[in-house]
Parts: C-alpha cells; structure tokens; sequence
C-alpha cells in the first residue's frame, strides 16, 4: 500500500533494530497515537475525541489532503483506536498511550482484520466484488473489520457503484476508511455517506519545531536558517520535509548548515535575494544584473531566484497589513528586519506590480532553453517598471502640470509671465513639433496631459494646419462583394470563403474595414485580410471587429435571396397549378435564365425547377413560365 505520509511524532515508534540497517526518520518518527497528530491537524483529532467520547463512531470515514500530512498514518491509528483493547479497557478510544492486544500488528500493517487496499493498483469492480464478499464475515480476533482503501480516486466508476449499497449499511462489524489525495474525483454518492476529515498543510513553524525536536533526540546539530529552508521546501509535507532533512544529514556529513542545504536545494542566499529586491525596487537595472550573475554562478536555479523574489515580496506586501507575521520563526532575520522596512517605504501598487511580473515571468523562464537569460530579462522588465509612476502618482502629475486652472506650469514652477526659465506671456508655448499647445488645452479646471509627439510613418512630414488626405486604392473597394471579387482575381481560395461565409460588413471606407466576425470565424482573419488588402491595394488597410451586428454574411444573403425567390416562385398561379398536378412535387431552385437579345432580365418572371416524387418531372428537368 503506497504511503500519504504522516504528521510525525517526537518519538519513534520503535527502535531500530540492530543489524537492520538504518531507518529513515519518516518511518523511524511516525506518529503512534492520536497526540502525535496534534502537530498540525487539531481540528481532525478534537472531532474524533468528541465522536468517540460520546459514541457517535461514523461506519466510514474520508481522509483528504496534500501529500504527506499524515493520511495513510491517521487512518492506521484510527484503525487502532476503533479496535483498542487491553486488561483494563475494552472499548474504542482515543487514548491510546499504552499499546493495546492489536495496535501493534495494526501499526505495522499486518493484522488480519485490518485490511489495507491501494486503489492504484486495485482499481476494478472485481476487487470490490471481493470486499463485498467478505464484509459478511465477522472480523478474527478485533472488534470491527476495517478497510483501509488509499487513493480512493483512482477506483473505476464500476468500483464505486458496486460498493455504494454496502457502503451506506455495512454490517455493524465493518468500517471503511478512505485516503485521496483528489477529493474532487471521488463521486459525490460516495462523499455523502463519509464523515470527511480535511488534513491540513503542516505550517513552515511547526515543522521546524519538528526537525528541531528530531535533531535533538538524533544528536545531529543544525542551524535555525537551515531547517527554515528545508520547512519552506517541504511545502507543508512533513514527509517531504524528512525526507529532505535525510538528505541534508547525509550531504552535510552529520551536520545540517546552511550553505550545504542551499546547495543541495538549488537555492540562492536569503540575503542576496533582499539585496535583489532592493536593486529592482531602486530601478539599478546593472547592479541587479550583477547580483543575479554572481547568484547563478555560485549554483542559483534561476527559476527558484525569481520564485524567491516573489515569495518575498508577498512577505513584504504581508508585513503591511500584519506586522505580527515578522514573528515567523521559519523567517531568517534578514527577512524580518529589511521586510518590515521595505512594507514601510514601498506602495501596495509597485509591491502588487513587482508581483503580477513575477507572475508571468516565472512561467517563461521555466519554459525556456535559456532560463537565465530569460530571467534576465525578466529583471529588465522589474527595473525598468521601477521608474514608472503608480496610476495615483501619474493623475497627481497631471493635476499638478495644470496648475489647478487649466494653466500650464512653467519648469521653475510658475504660470506665467518673463523671466529666465519661463515661457514668454507673448509666445504661446509649443511641443517637440511646434503646434500651439495653448489652443489644444483643456477647459479650465481639467488636467493637461503632455504628450509626447509621434513621429509620421510617413518621412515627408505633414505641414501644421494641413489636412492630410488619404491615399485612394489602386483597385476600388466599397463592398465585400469588391472583396471577394479580389480574392478570386489573385486565387485565393481559402480567404474568399472565410469572408463570404464569417463576414458581417459594419463599415468600410479607403483604409479601413470595421467588421463583425459570426459564430466559428477565426479570430485571425482580420489580420490576413488586412496583409492582402494591402497588398491588392497599394494601401495601408486598418481592419478592425465591431461590436455592432452589420449586414448579413454574403451566404446568408444569398440564402435570404434564394428562399425569397422560392416564396415568388411558389405563389405564381402557374407554378401552383403544376405543383396540384403532381403530388410530392416540390420547388428545388429557381434559375433566372437571361439571353443576348433580352433587354432587361428584371423583367422576367423566374423559372422554377420543378421535382415530382412520382418521377413525373425528372429531377432536374426545367420548367420555364
């Protein structure tokens, strides 16, 4: 059976047997009861005492959690608790401090009426065929018949519809526990007739106060920082956390230091990363180029230095709202003091910035084949950011250049009026391009705002005041029906069916298409139809989607034309004689038909294409009235 990991005790479960080799400490510190469970899970082993006082003992039971938090563990003690028994005590309990006649064969897995499944490996209706058989008997030598099914998810839906109905009434003899690490796979049916326990991540402070207590009892010295760092590797697993607290032991030759532990994890040094953070935060995008240099040379993944970055600015932008938070022991004291600074100095904006670039700058160095150049780039972007104006600075600004009247502020501060570095009262000031930026002011009262001038694409500058004409197509263009004469003059199939079937025409203009897109059209058919109107046109072409709904795609006009014509069809008397004539005759197309020598085809009436279910009229054959 695979194990979810425990919660683990300060006391081993049993001591290592000699010549057996060595044990590793998540199975040598395994909790044994329910007091060792308290690290973390208080809410689970208060429920249980309170069921088991007052005998309201649920017939099955849903552990759910993360990796490692102890729910294969939970569900061995559970199991030894509802089957507890010595001289003295002979009822389920929660008070478990001396071993029971079963709680050691239960402990170790191997007791006959505790029966262990791991639904990976035992995922068919088969094998809950044969619990169903066997709950019927009575357990050997316990008090119930426990089942103990870990990573329940995975079971068939065949699985879990045949256990429902033995699930609801079990015999009073049985009890069903279950463990997965995916409760949102489990079936709803299944989740209604279980008492659910939520195991929660263990906090990166009780961990270390494991590890502490462990190291103590193994006589293995260790350092604060270091153990904070296997607590925030671990991620709430104390299994993880063990597991790579085994490792440290081994890769520090008995000791657990720091260095050696950043090392081993791939980590950069907690205070290079603050130093990092202050870099970017400055906007000294060479010196934060640096420390990232000398951080991936000395080993730093740099996926785990921008993920780093991130956690602390999470931890900054946590220290403004609560400052009790410094208190965290899993926290090294750098992280404390220049937290608690920077929450003081830094706007929640830049904090809130820094942390959505993170955001999408960890996915693109994780995905990259250079990651540290993409991370690199990354640092860019933050630096760069970092001279930017929050959106209230940027409003404040603009109030500011515009004097509070609607005037615009000289350099050295004044409105108005001569003197060196003012702007003369007889000259109206002027932009980059000279234009008269007084008669484009805002009224009185607004904020001014000082663009920058864009340069024109086009190198002969437009004169001021001139208005500039636009350039005609070379071929003329006022109607879809224009455009998909040009995709058929330069064959190109594919973009005339996409507009006549996906184009719903809003407005169209020399240089400019506004259009609507139908249900299934491709959103990158404004983009290609703009390229080869260029193309086709000589000119620059903006096509833009409209919300607005436009006329009908030339399908659906065609289809609108071709059901109005059947309608006229229909009702001339003619035609309607001949539909009398021959029973199951229907209408299939109606062909205008014009000769040389005819003056105006709109004049004509429409044939119609008669078909007779009889075979009458042959399909095909015309009919012309």
């Amino acid at each position: 059976m695979s194990d979810n990991g425990p919660t683990y005790s300060s006391n081993p479960t049993a001591p290592t047997p000699s010549g057996s080799g060595y044990r590793v400490l998540a199975r040598k510190y395994r909790p044994k009861d329910f007091s060792d469970l308290m690290v973390g899970q208080e809410p689970m082993v208060r429920t249980l005492t309170n069921a088991f006082e007052t005998g309201r003992i649920a017939q099955a039971y849903m552990l759910t959690g993360v990796r490692g938090v102890g729910k294969t563990t939970t569900a061995r003690i559970l199991a030894r608790a509802l089957n507890y028994k010595t001289a003295e005590i002979d009822r389920p309990t929660i008070d478990l401090r001396i071993p029971g006649e079963h709680c050691q064969a239960i402990m170790e897995g191997r007791h006959v009426d505790v029966i262990e499944m791991d639904a990976a490996s035992h995922t068919g209706i088969d094998d809950i065929r044969e619990i169903i058989e066997q709950v019927r008997y009575r357990p050997v030598s316990a008090r119930y018949k426990v089942y103990i099914i870990d990573e329940v998810h995975m079971l068939s839906t065949q699985a879990f519809n045949g256990l429902l109905k033995t699930l609801e009434e079990p015999p009073e003899h049985v009890k069903f526990i279950f463990a997965t690490t995916e409760i949102r796979k489990v079936p709803i049916t299944v989740l209604s007739r279980c008492q659910r326990f939520d195991l929660r991540r263990i906090s990166a402070a009780d961990l270390v106060g494991l590890f502490t207590t462990i190291l103590e009892k193994e006589g293995i010295p260790a350092e604060t920082e270091a153990l904070s760092m296997i607590a925030r590797a671990a991620e709430g697993s104390a299994r993880d956390g063990l597991s790579l607290l085994d490792q440290a032991i081994a890769h520090g030759a008995g000791h657990v230091v720091a260095d050696t532990v950043r090392g081993m994890l791939g980590l950069a040094d907690r205070a290079r990363i603050v130093d990092l953070f202050e870099q970017i935060v400055q906007g000294d995008v060479t010196a934060a180029l640096s420390e990232f240099t000398a951080q991936y040379e000395a080993g730093a993944n740099p996926v785990v230095v921008l993920t780093d970055l991130a956690d602390f600015t999470h931890l900054v932008t946590r220290f403004k709202y609560i400052p009790e938070a410094a208190d965290d022991p899993s926290l090294s004291e750098v992280e404390r003091v220049r937290g608690r600074e920077f929450s003081e100095t830094i706007a929640v904006s830049t904090l809130s910035r820094i942390w959505q670039m993170l955001l999408k700058g960890i996915p693109e160095a994780e995905n990259s084949s250079r990651p540290a150049g993409a991370a690199e780039m990354v640092l860019i972007r933050l630096t760069h950011a970092a001279h930017l104006p929050s959106p209230e600075d940027a409003a404040r600004r603009l109030a500011d250049l515009s004097g509070g009247d609607g005037q615009r502020i000289a350099p050295n501060g004044n409105g108005g009026g001569n003197g060196a570095g003012q702007t003369s009262s007889s000259q109206p000031p002027l932009n980059a391009r000279g234009i008269d930026m007084q008669s484009q002011r805002m009224p009185s009262g607004g904020p001014t705002a000082m663009l920058k001038a864009v340069p024109n694409d086009n190198p002969r500058e437009m004169p001021v005041g001139r208005v500039e004409e636009k350039p005609e197509p070379s071929v003329a263009v006022r109607s879809l029906a224009d455009i998909v004469d040009l995709c058929s003059k330069n064959r190109d199939a594919k973009l005339k069916a996409l507009v006549r079937n996906f184009v719903r025409l809003v407005k169209i203009e020399p240089g400019r298409l506004d259009m609507r897109l139908t249900d299934g059209g491709p959103t990158t058919l404004p983009g290609e139809l703009g390229v080869k109107l260029k193309e086709w046109t000589g000119i620059h072409w903006i096509v833009s989607l409209s919300k607005e709904d436009g006329s009908p795609t030339l399908v659906e006009a065609e289809g609108t034309a071709r059901e109005a014509r059947l309608t006229d069809a229909r009702s001339d008397p003619d035609v309607a004689a001949i539909l009398s004539q021959f029973p199951g005759a229907k209408i299939t197309d109606v062909r205008i038909r014009v000769s040389e020598d005819e003056i105006d085809a709109d004049e004509l009436p429409p044939p119609a294409v008669v078909e007779s279910a009889e075979g009458d009229i042959l399909p095909g054959d015309d009919i012309e009235l």
